[in-house]
């Protein structure tokens, strides 16, 4: 069984849940996603690891998660860079990483979306689907863009994300809870 990218995308939206229950057909439509697929999602995601299964509860594993994201996915799910086009600012150009970084003159990356309001080159999101549910939840956008730094970013731009990143994983982790 093969991880997809898809998988980190829900095990990152259960962490920005911290937890909360959910049900395959309400998280599926947080993240524009069929219940199918999702269900497909999260069984690779407790084969892989990367989830845990406590009764009927399923959570994220993050130190799992943690080390496959900082050290593993750059290799696994490589971004694509495309023309120029109207997006989301990603990596280094989010609202959470702008500014840290001096700009250049190479135009910022951005996933392209009808509804971005940014100008720059076409930057594969980790998932199709990725740049909508981040528009609903900010939170997973900043997982999201954070995970793009480290994909693609420059050694400085990959450090500052995953400091950042090592910062929420434990304040999410503190949030999840198993109930049994």
């Amino acid at each position: 069984m093969n991880l997809k990218p898809q998988d980190i995308v829900v095990m990152l939206k259960m962490l920005c849940m911290g937890g909360s229950q959910w049900t395959y057909a309400s998280l599926a439509y947080e993240l524009e996603m069929s219940s199918s697929q999702l269900h497909s999602a999260v069984k690779r995601a407790l084969a892989s690891r990367l989830g845990t299964k406590h009764y009927r509860q399923i959570n994220p594993n993050v130190r799992n998660l943690r080390e496959f994201l900082i050290y593993g996915l750059k290799y696994v799910f490589v971004p694509e860079r495309g023309e120029i086009t109207r997006g989301i600012p990603t990596g280094y150009a989010s609202p959470f990483l702008q500014g840290l970084f001096v700009s250049d003159s190479e135009p910022i990356p951005v996933w392209p979306h009808p509804d971005g309001e940014a100008r720059g080159m076409s930057f594969s999101p980790l998932y199709k689907t990725a740049p909508a549910a981040a528009l609903r939840d900010e939170g997973l956008y900043e997982f999201l863009a954070l995970i793009d730094s480290i994909r693609g970013g420059r050694a400085r731009e990959q450090k500052v994300a995953s400091d950042r990143l090592d910062q929420l994983l434990d304040h999410y982790a503190s949030h999840i809870q198993p109930k049994y």
